[in-house]
């Protein structure tokens, strides 16, 4: 588990270069919808839950990641730029 502040899962997904969720989703074989409910979408019809649970507060409030797997990925790619 980790825990991260919402505004700052928000400036990862917002710091990524175009086509990445996409990218992240092809790498990890999910879909591109579970992708970005990660990052704090709700489209639940498409995508599926990930495991992240907000607790609000100050700086958007903390979020609990069951699994860093995507967060992982993301700061993978950035750190490729």
């Amino acid at each position: 588990m980790e825990v991260i502040t919402f505004n700052e899962l928000r400036r990862i997904k917002d710091s990524l270069p175009p086509g990445s969720t996409h990218r992240i989703a092809e790498e990890l074989n999910i879909s591109v919808d579970t992708v970005r409910n990660y990052f704090g979408g709700r489209n639940y019809r498409e995508g599926e839950s990930v495991g992240i649970h907000i607790e609000k507060g100050p700086d958007g409030g903390l979020v609990t990641l069951d699994d860093s797997t995507i967060l992982n990925c993301a700061k993978r790619i950035l750190g490729e730029i």
